[in-house]
């Protein structure tokens, strides 16, 4: 398993690399206060890399977290003494 992730990440890193190379052109980019110059291939990866995040993210805040909750809740439930009536 660790060797197909590092085979993965190999191929990411060796595509990201490609599109760097590929893409040389300058652009500038705006941010409202400022504007800085950069290559278009740097620009395609950041954008890329902040989309995965904020998807990540995303994910993160609606599914994994209320499940967590739900476990955490579970586990107490089971692990209580139980009541005797």
């Amino acid at each position: 398993m660790r060797l197909i992730r590092f085979l993965i990440a190999l191929l990411c890193l060796a595509a990201g690399a490609v599109v760097g190379a590929l893409n040389r052109q300058i652009v500038p980019i705006d941010l409202g206060f400022g504007t800085f110059p950069t290559t278009l291939g740097v620009a395609l990866l950041v954008a890329l890399l902040l989309g995965v995040l904020a998807g990540g993210l995303a994910i993160t805040a609606s599914l994994v977290l209320p499940l967590r909750r739900r476990l955490a809740r579970a586990e107490r439930v089971a692990a209580a003494p139980p009541r005797e009536v």
